[in-house]
This record gives C-alpha cells, sequence and structure tokens, in this order.
C-alpha cells in the first residue's frame, strides 16, 4: 500500500523503495502516530468533515490499532512508514470510512506532530536520569566536604582541594545541562498539525484545540516553517552533545582516580568489570564507555546539522534523517546516565589515598600569598616563591626543611611565621570567597546545589 501513486504508471525502484522506507526506525512513532491521528478525527469532526458517528467509529478504531501495534511481541511491519501502517491497519478495522481521515493532512505536519510529542516526553525520562546523577554526586560531596586532595590544572598538581569541590564541579554542568534540556522540551511541544504539506488546511479546523487535545501547548506560527524547521531536534541533539561531553569529562575522571597510581577512589564490584586474560584486573569500562559515547552525540548532532545546511525552505525529503540521530541520541543518554549515577553512588572513597598523594608543591601559592601579606608586589613574591621550590627541587629537600635563614637569602621578608604555610587543610580553607574550596563554602554551595535539585518524584 502507497499513500501516493495516483499519477504514476509503474512502482518505484525496488532500489528507491528500500532507500526511502523509515518504518524500520519510525515504527516507534506508533503511539504518537494514533494519539495525533485520534485528535485529527476529532478536529475534522468538529470542522463538519465527518459527522459524530464517523468520528466514533474512527476513533474506535484507532484504539484497535493501536493495540495491536503495541502487541508483545510487536506485529512485524513492511510498510513504507509508520503513517502507511496505521491507515493500513485503520482500513482492515473500518472499510472506507478510513480514507476520509487524511483529509487536509499531509504526512508533513503528521510526521512532526508525532515526532514533536514523542520527544517531549522522552526528555522528560533522561531529565529525570540527569537529576538522579546530579543527587548522586551531591550526597558524596556532602560526605567529603573537609576531605582534602590535589587539585591538578593541566592535569599537573596545582592547589589542594577538597574532593567535594572535585564533585561539584560535575554537578553544576550537568545542573545547566538539564536547563538546556528543558528548553529543548519545550521548544519541541508545540504543533505543526493544519499545517498541512506547507499552505495549510482548507478546512476549518482549530489548530489551537488540535494542539491542545494534544497536550502541546503552542502553534506553529507560519506552515511553512512549521514543516520544514527542525530546529528543535537541533537543539535537542545539541544539548545531548554537551551532556555527552560532561559526562565524558566526568567519566575520565573516575578512570583517573581509580587506578593504582591515583587510587583516590574503588569503583564497586557491581560497576566495575574484568579481564578475558588477566585475572587480576578491575576495569573501569563502564566510566570508558561512557566517554566513548560521547564521541557518537556529537556525531549525531553534526549529521543532522550537515543534512539541514543546504536545504530550501519548506519540506524536503533529506528531512526524514532527523529521526534516528535522536533516536539514537536518547537510547545513548538513558543507557550512559545510570552507569554514571551508579558508580559514583557506589565508589568508595579513600581518603588516605588523597592525604598520601598531597605534596609541599601544591602549596607555592600559599607560599607567594604569604609574601605578598608580608608587603611584597606579587609579582615579586610569585617570583621569590618560584626560586624557593626550584632550590628545594635541585637540592632534594622540601621547603619546610630550609631554616628561616635559608628562606631569607631569597628574600627578608620570610618570618617565623612561614611554618604556617604548610598546612593543607588551611591552604583550602582561606579560599572562602564564594564557590571556594573553604569549608563554609562548600556547604553553601552543597545548599545551593540542593536548592536546584526537583523532589524525589518529581517529573519535568
Amino acid at each position: 500500500m502507497k499513500l501516493w501513486g495516483g499519477r504514476f504508471a509503474a512502482p518505484p525502484a525496488g532500489a528507491l523503495d528500500r532507500l526511502g522506507k523509515s518504518i524500520g526506525f519510525d515504527r516507534r512513532l506508533h503511539a504518537e502516530e494514533v494519539r495525533v491521528n485520534r485528535a485529527y478525527a476529532a478536529a475534522l469532526a468538529a470542522a463538519g468533515v465527518l459527522t459524530a458517528a464517523e468520528r466514533d467509529r474512527m476513533v474506535a478504531g484507532l484504539d484497535r490499532v493501536g493495540e495491536a501495534l503495541a502487541a508483545d511481541p510487536p506485529p512485524p511491519l513492511d510498510d513504507e512508514d509508520i503513517h502507511t501502517t496505521v491507515e493500513r491497519m485503520l482500513a482492515d478495522e473500518i472499510g472506507e470510512l478510513a480514507r476520509k481521515l487524511p483529509t487536509g493532512r499531509s504526512r508533513n505536519d503528521l510526521s512532526q506532530t508525532g515526532f514533536r510529542l514523542y520527544l517531549a516526553d522522552a526528555l522528560r525520562d533522561v531529565i529525570t536520569a540527569v537529576d538522579r546523577l546530579r543527587r548522586a554526586l551531591l550526597v558524596r560531596a556532602a560526605e567529603h566536604f573537609e576531605t582534602v586532595v590535589p587539585g591538578y590544572t593541566h592535569t599537573q598538581r596545582a592547589q589542594p582541594v577538597v574532593f567535594a569541590q572535585l564533585l561539584l564541579a560535575h554537578f553544576w554542568p550537568l545542573t545547566r545541562d538539564r536547563e538546556r534540556l528543558l528548553a529543548a522540551r519545550g521548544r519541541a511541544a508545540a504543533s505543526p498539525m493544519g499545517a498541512g504539506a506547507l499552505a495549510g488546511n482548507p478546512y476549518p479546523v482549530d489548530r489551537e484545540a488540535l494542539a491542545s487535545d494534544l497536550g502541546l501547548p503552542a502553534v506553529l506560527e507560519n506552515s511553512v516553517d512549521a514543516v520544514g524547521t527542525r530546529d528543535y531536534a537541533l537543539e535537542f541533539l545539541a544539548a545531548g552533545a554537551i551532556l555527552g561531553v560532561h559526562l565524558s569529562r566526568l567519566a575520565e575522571d573516575m578512570v583517573l582516580w581509580s587506578t593504582a597510581e591515583f587510587g583516590f577512589i574503588r569503583l564497586d564490584d557491581a560497576w566495575s568489570t574484568g579481564s578475558s586474560l588477566m585475572p587480576q584486573k578491575r576495569n573501569p569500562d563502564g566510566f570508558e564507555l561512557i566517554r566513548g559515547k560521547a564521541g557518537r552525540l556529537t556525531g549525531n548532532l553534526v549529521a543532522l546539522l550537515t543534512t539541514l545546511k543546504g536545504l530550501a525552505s519548506s519540506y524536503q525529503r533529506d528531512l526524514q534523517e532527523d529521526k534516528e540521530p535522536c533516536f539514537d541520541t536518547l537510547d545513548t543518554l538513558l543507557l550512559a546516565l545510570p552507569v554514571a549515577e551508579g558508580g559514583v553512588a557506589t565508589m568508595q572513597v579513600r581518603p588516605d589515598r588523597m592525604r598520601a598523594a598531597l605534596s609541599h608543591d601544591l602549596l607555592a601559592t600559599d607560599l607567594a600569598e604569604y609574601l605578598v601579606a608580608r608587603g611584597l608586589p606579587f609579582r615579586d613574591a610569585h617570583d621569590v616563591a618560584g626560586q624557593v621550590f626550584a632550590h628545594c627541587e635541585r637540592e632534594g629537600v622540601t621547603p619546610p626543611e630550609l631554616s628561616l635563614d635559608e628562606l631569607r637569602r631569597f628574600s627578608p621578608a620570610f618570618g617565623d611565621d612561614v611554618a604556617e604555610v604548610w598546612d593543607y587543610r588551611a591552604s583550602a580553607a582561606r579560599r572562602a570567597v564564594v564557590g571556594g574550596t573553604a569549608p563554609d563554602a562548600v556547604r553553601a554551595q552543597i545548599e545551593a546545589a540542593v536548592a536546584t535539585l526537583p523532589p524525589d518524584d518529581a517529573r519535568e
């Protein structure tokens, strides 16, 4: 069965038919397809195209089609697309009356309405999964707001921080990801239905009432734009790609922290894997796979961007390429996010290894700040502190081992109180600005983070 073909003398070539088929992936929209058709039947009746009896018979038939398509196992389908499937099955249920349902409607507005409904609903699940990961990070951060650990820049030792600060550094990007996903969901929740192929519907269909019936709060204002735009899909894919990058950065930290060389955490057995050859191995495969998925998520965005960049306005068949990247990004995120949550929630944090990793070079900035407090300009203090640490490196000693006389060879500003510099916890505590590593600042940050979490049972 084809939904077109009256002007053709022959069917399409087999190769063309295979290229154009989308039933393999758009069948997952079957529930939304039935839902939109039900609403459109009601809109046609309100417009005087169908009688109330025809509408009721059509809706009952669509309900039976929906039940059949939702069966487990699902029925085998070999139609061109899900629109053809539903129309064919409806005809099997109610006969010739089914041929009235497409009146004034196109696959162009129909497909986009169903896809938008699906995406808006699926994004709720992604947002919920992001919230679960955010909550896991926050719980672990609250346990370690005084646990001092080396902080790194350029993957080199930098300054002492608290472990909560490192975990919260992943919480806040995920919070912004949540905002982007919510915005993408809001943009998706607009109705193209009634736009027809591109010019609108010639029957007095109430587009606002139709959108309201579908639970969509907005109607797309321009019929040509309504069938041709995919910016909402791009927005989701962009949000998904950015989220994927943030998950990848979290994964990289988890992989590094769980190495024998770092040893800051130990992943739970349930979130680790083994080697087929080396019996001793405990591999962070889950986080490595999450890290790898970032490339896939970025690729999905680039694929649709590339498809869209050269298209004229209104509908082009190229736009059929919108769904698979979005489906794949949804599926990938819904696989990756629970693994990240599980790994974070169950990891064993090892403060003893963190303490053992602390070294005096982490306090070089504190030494410079000490000299600033003693009256030196910062650039001079920076130079003196650098000379002190270079000397210690050459001589194979640590800065606390230097006598006051030795330190005064570098600057007369040094005093007896320089010994107070060599305290890692005090170093972290001095960073008391908003967002800093001081315990009170971290507590305040945790309180602010808690305020961004929805109730446990809430779904956007």
